[in-house]
């Protein structure tokens, strides 16, 4: 058997290593445009900004190494550029020498990933770049050292903007500026905790521009000229981090179904229209595992899940590869951001009934030193209280809590599966009642009618409303550093004594710092015949919105 792959990195490096595992007789051949078969590429905006100092330690496989562990044959600076189905055979250029030659193939894998987006390639200018490889971040490195640059621009706010904002803000202490054309960073984000990532960025003397997409870039003396939709700004240097195209032209050329919007169509085997032809990672559009709708997740998990499915179709052990759900997460300065499942527009999207809660809990036990606030938000089914997705923001345990959610969402459990969870603790790693059995407590009461929550949102749309109060339960000294306009302060522990100095006839949305003391004046309230929300989030969610 001979297959032939054409791409390295995460998804064809890793499909020829599976490959090579279960035969050890096949012909592997793969075939590399650029100089390395397998490298690091979530780790480029970190050498960048001088936190990994070695480029070499990017590598995860020389060509060299991969061919003495696994015998592949591993040819670089190579490009596949026609596939010839009928004939089973690739044309492959040589890059270095300009010559073509034939291969045949039994089995072709095509993994040739997403390349950035750029509009402004006719400008040919070397201010203007975008961030794919080794070679991109060893070139932005070096011209920002040799040109004694000092403000950076960055256009696009996703995940690769935002790290990249992080390591130039600390590499030299370089001015950094962020034009983003959505009205919120991190588009998997929910709007009101994209709040958080931006109140974390600018307070790190990082300017995001939002709501500006670029209309032009002007060469300006010895500076660029950024031409947004509503503003100009200038900047020594750009770098586009506006998004991926999903390369699939070479498969679109060779009768390879496509999406109309980019992304070759592939079955739960990971093949492709052409039963001799698979095709996996960023180039490949997989179903969402909540929505079921096809979508592009590149990421590299996902691709190393679908490199071993098509090396066990490829040698029959009849694999297949369900989907993804889009678990990330993101390091801004000394805070973490994971993401997974669903958010908000997705629900509205596919019209799933459903709702949302934030809440605040500690990493650990508070009595143990260095325990940090986490904020959680969680979206789950209506009725049925199933997790569709989350989004978890602190310094600590934000992988841990996003990884459970992970696994809660993917094996759709639901809110009373939370609270049932057993679950680490010890003072220094969690609290008795793990924050992921809070949420789960959370939910449990919502869907159960002990209380009724709103949002902060919904609280400012409602601020008109002479029928509604909004109720501060916090302490004194917490309610004098500051506090929503207008609210009435009661504290908790005074709650019950001055149920008189309430109105039966009004509606109460009640506060307090995370949500937790804000539910104790609740059920206190409606037990007494009051109409209260508890106002998801609390004030410390607040003091991010607004």
């Amino acid at each position: 058997m001979k297959v032939i792959i054409v791409g390295g990195v995460a998804g064809g490096a890793t499909t020829a290593a599976r490959l090579r595992r279960l035969n050890e007789k096949a012909e592997i051949i793969l075939i590399e445009r650029g100089n390395f078969i397998s490298f690091a590429n979530c780790g480029l905006p970190y050498y960048i900004g001088n936190v990994i100092k070695v480029k070499n330690d990017l590598l995860v496989q020389t060509p060299e190494n991969f061919n003495a562990r696994f015998n592949i044959d591993v040819r670089v600076k190579q490009e596949v550029v026609k596939i010839n189905r009928k004939n089973k055979n690739v044309i492959i250029k040589n890059l270095e020498t300009n010559e073509e030659y034939e291969e045949n193939y039994d089995k072709l894998v095509l993994s040739p990933g997403a390349s950035p987006i750029n509009p402004f390639k006719d400008l040919n200018n070397n201010k203007i770049r975008t961030l794919r490889n080794i070679e991109d971040s060893v070139e932005i490195k070096e011209y920002i050292e040799k040109n004694n640059v000092k403000n950076v621009t960055i256009i696009g706010g996703g995940y690769i903007g935002v790290e990249l904002a992080e390591n130039l803000r600390n590499f030299k202490n370089l001015k950094v500026t962020i034009a983003e054309k959505a009205s919120h960073l991190i588009a998997p984000l929910d709007e009101d905790m994209a709040k958080l990532v931006y109140k974390i960025l600018t307070n790190n003397d990082i300017t995001v521009i939002l709501n500006n997409g670029v209309k032009e870039i002007i060469n300006k003396d010895d500076k660029l000229n950024i031409v947004l939709e509503d503003k100009k700004i200038d900047t020594d240097f750009v770098v586009l981090c506006i998004g991926v195209k999903a390369e699939d032209e070479l498969a679109r050329q060779s009768g390879i179904n496509v999406y109309p919007r980019g992304g070759i169509e592939v079955n739960e085997r990971m093949q492709t229209n052409d039963e001799n032809i698979y095709a996996l990672g960023d180039v490949v559009k997989i179903k969402n595992c909540v929505t079921g709708e096809m979508s592009s997740i590149p990421l590299a998990g996902p691709a190393n899940k679908q490199a071993r499915v098509v090396a066990n179709n490829i040698c029959n052990i009849d694999t297949n590869y369900d989907g993804s759900i889009g678990s990330s997460i993101l390091k801004i300065f000394n805070y973490n951001l994971g993401i997974t499942g669903i958010n908000e527009m997705t629900c509205k999207r596919n019209n799933i009934e459903y709702k949302t809660i934030i809440l605040s809990p500690y990493s650990h036990a508070t009595y143990y030193p260095g325990a940090s606030m986490l904020t959680i938000k969680a979206i789950y089914e209506d009725k049925s209280g199933m997790i569709l997705g989350a989004q978890v923001f602190g310094k600590q345990s934000v992988d841990k809590i996003t990884d459970i959610l992970a696994v809660a969402i993917k094996m759709k459990m639901t809110a009373y599966n939370l609270e049932e969870l057993d679950l680490c603790y010890a003072p220094p790693f969690s609290s008795a009642k793990s924050p992921v059995n809070l949420l789960g407590n959370s939910i449990v009461n919502q869907i159960e009618g002990l209380v009724d929550t709103i949002t902060w949102q919904e609280v400012e749309s409602l601020k008109d409303n002479k029928d509604i109060f909004v109720l501060d339960v916090r302490t004194n000294e917490e309610f004098e550093s500051g506090n929503y306009e207008n609210a009435i302060h009661i504290p908790l522990d005074d709650l019950r004594k001055r149920l008189n100095e309430l109105d039966k006839s009004k509606t109460y949305l009640v506060y307090c710092r995370t949500g937790l003391r804000s539910y104790i004046a609740c059920r206190i309230l409606t037990q007494n015949g009051f109409k209260v929300q508890n106002i998801t989030g609390g004030y410390h969610f607040y003091s991010y919105l607004y």
